[in-house]
């Protein structure tokens, strides 16, 4: 029985870019079928899903959701024991970026692809696509990846560890100290900062602000949640084996990502 023919998904936010890469991949690698292409990262998070292709072309910088996040929610949102896609980000010359790929082996393509560089690529993503025995193991090193990247630090200089939140909560500032956060929670614009009996809302980015906070102190369970490790109380996993956790002085759960699941490797 002939196998099928492998597919692929091009998430990329310029027209002929998108083109230009189709274009080449139909010279490198004729046998590839190009299933979908999109522009954006939710776009790319859905068709993928939907589609399963075995192999993703992710742009790094797209409208509302950069190639890194939706990579990562896609891994997250992964059905458990199917293969994870062969993935391949495609990124302008950025040397911070082009060395956090390297360090964790994650292959990349520069705007505008050459042919040489390409072929190279199609010749890695040919062997992974035959090697693809270890599912699980695959899904995971490709988590642990995305988690090196994600937490990849800003070019600028790190600032001092944060003692003090200023916050608004209706029409006030309020200085909140750092040591009474139980968790922070990304939303749309805003970043959510609860305490064991308040919510307040500040405008800095939650990979800004995790950058000034102390790591040990506060774990990355989400990608849109910090948690204060001190303050869980309890781990518990569902039927479809998702973790969840409460906490000391809050009544909601928060979920668990699978990107982050290994940080409870007892259970």
């Amino acid at each position: 029985m002939t196998a099928a023919p492998p597919r692929a998904l091009i998430a990329e936010d310029e027209p002929l870019l998108a083109a230009a890469l189709r274009h080449e991949l139909a010279q490198a690698w004729p046998a590839l079928q190009v299933v979908a292409t999109v522009g954006d990262g939710r776009a790319a998070v859905r068709e993928a899903l939907a589609l399963r292709p075995e192999v993703l072309f992710f742009d790094i910088r797209m409208p509302g959701q950069s190639g890194l996040d939706a990579a990562a929610e896609l891994a997250d949102a992964w059905p458990a024991g199917q293969p994870f896609p062969a993935l391949v980000f495609v990124t302008a010359y950025d040397q911070y970026a082009v060395q956090a790929f390297e360090a964790q082996a994650v292959d990349y393509l520069l705007k505008p692809v050459q042919a040489a560089r390409l072929q190279k690529t199609v010749q890695k993503l040919q062997q992974t696509l035959t090697n693809q025995a270890l599912e699980a193991t695959v899904l995971e090193a490709t988590m642990a990846q995305l988690r090196h990247l994600l937490a990849a630090p800003a070019p600028a200089a790190p600032s001092a560890l944060l003692t003090v939140i200023q916050a608004s909560s209706g029409n006030q500032i309020h200085l909140v100290p750092v040591a009474e956060v139980l968790y922070f929670e990304a939303a749309d614009k805003y970043v959510r900062v609860l305490t064991a009996g308040h919510e307040y809302l500040i405008r800095t980015p939650l990979k800004e602000l995790a950058a000034q906070l102390d790591a040990q102190t506060f774990w990355q369970v989400h990608r849109g949640t910090l948690v204060r490790a001190s303050a869980i109380a309890s781990v518990t996993r569902d039927e479809a084996g998702r973790l969840h956790l409460a906490l000391r002085g809050r009544s909601e759960q928060l979920a668990v990502s699978r990107l982050y699941a290994h940080l409870f490797k007892a259970m």
